[in-house]
Protein backbone atom coordinates (compact mmCIF):
# COMPACT_ATOMS: atom_id res chain seq x y z
CA UNK A 1 0.00 0.00 0.00
CA UNK A 2 1.67 2.90 -0.94
CA UNK A 3 0.31 5.65 1.05
CA UNK A 4 1.24 9.47 -0.63
CA UNK A 5 -0.99 11.73 1.34
CA UNK A 6 -2.76 11.75 5.08
CA UNK A 7 -5.76 12.98 3.36
CA UNK A 8 -8.67 10.95 4.09
CA UNK A 9 -10.02 10.73 0.20
CA UNK A 10 -11.81 7.36 0.95
CA UNK A 11 -13.83 8.28 3.82
CA UNK A 12 -15.13 11.30 1.29
CA UNK A 13 -15.76 8.75 -1.77
CA UNK A 14 -17.72 6.84 0.20
CA UNK A 15 -19.54 10.18 1.77
CA UNK A 16 -20.04 11.37 -1.70
CA UNK A 17 -21.41 8.38 -2.99
CA UNK A 18 -23.78 8.31 0.01
CA UNK A 19 -25.76 11.43 -0.47
CA UNK A 20 -25.97 11.67 -4.41
CA UNK A 21 -27.68 8.34 -4.15
CA UNK A 22 -31.37 8.20 -4.22
CA UNK A 23 -31.96 7.43 -0.16
CA UNK A 24 -29.11 9.93 0.45
CA UNK A 25 -30.92 12.40 -1.17
CA UNK A 26 -34.32 11.83 0.23
CA UNK A 27 -33.35 11.98 3.69
CA UNK A 28 -30.99 15.08 2.81
CA UNK A 29 -34.41 16.87 1.30
CA UNK A 30 -36.60 15.61 4.33
CA UNK A 31 -34.02 17.17 6.82
CA UNK A 32 -34.26 20.48 5.09
CA UNK A 33 -37.51 20.79 3.19
CA UNK A 34 -40.12 18.47 5.02
CA UNK A 35 -43.61 20.10 5.69
CA UNK A 36 -44.39 17.73 8.99
CA UNK A 37 -42.29 18.42 11.96
CA UNK A 38 -41.76 14.94 12.91
CA UNK A 39 -40.84 14.11 9.47
CA UNK A 40 -38.38 17.07 9.54
CA UNK A 41 -36.82 15.70 13.04
CA UNK A 42 -36.27 12.15 12.31
CA UNK A 43 -34.33 12.87 9.23
CA UNK A 44 -32.47 15.57 10.67
CA UNK A 45 -31.49 12.92 13.27
CA UNK A 46 -30.29 10.54 10.82
CA UNK A 47 -28.33 13.20 8.81
CA UNK A 48 -26.79 13.57 12.18
CA UNK A 49 -26.40 10.30 13.17
CA UNK A 50 -24.34 10.09 9.72
CA UNK A 51 -22.36 13.21 9.83
CA UNK A 52 -20.78 11.41 13.19
CA UNK A 53 -20.19 8.18 11.67
CA UNK A 54 -18.67 9.89 8.40
CA UNK A 55 -16.58 12.18 10.93
CA UNK A 56 -15.28 8.51 13.08
CA UNK A 57 -14.37 6.64 9.88
CA UNK A 58 -12.72 9.80 8.24
CA UNK A 59 -10.82 9.97 11.24
CA UNK A 60 -9.78 6.53 11.66
CA UNK A 61 -8.90 6.42 8.21
CA UNK A 62 -6.24 9.84 8.67
CA UNK A 63 -5.19 7.76 12.22
CA UNK A 64 -4.31 4.96 10.07
CA UNK A 65 -2.31 6.87 7.09
CA UNK A 66 -0.74 8.84 9.56
CA UNK A 67 0.41 5.66 11.39
CA UNK A 68 1.58 4.28 8.11
CA UNK A 69 3.57 7.23 6.98
CA UNK A 70 5.46 7.50 10.55
CA UNK A 71 6.43 3.38 10.29
CA UNK A 72 7.63 4.30 6.41
CA UNK A 73 9.72 7.08 7.53
CA UNK A 74 10.84 5.63 10.25
CA UNK A 75 11.71 2.61 7.89
CA UNK A 76 13.71 4.70 5.35
CA UNK A 77 15.53 5.94 8.13
CA UNK A 78 16.82 2.88 9.50
CA UNK A 79 17.51 1.42 6.31
CA UNK A 80 19.73 4.33 5.26
CA UNK A 81 21.93 4.09 8.75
Amino acid sequence: MNVRTRWPWISLLLAVLVIVSPPGREILHDAIFSGEALSRGIAQFLVCVGLGILALIGGLEWLVRVIISRRRARGASDIKS
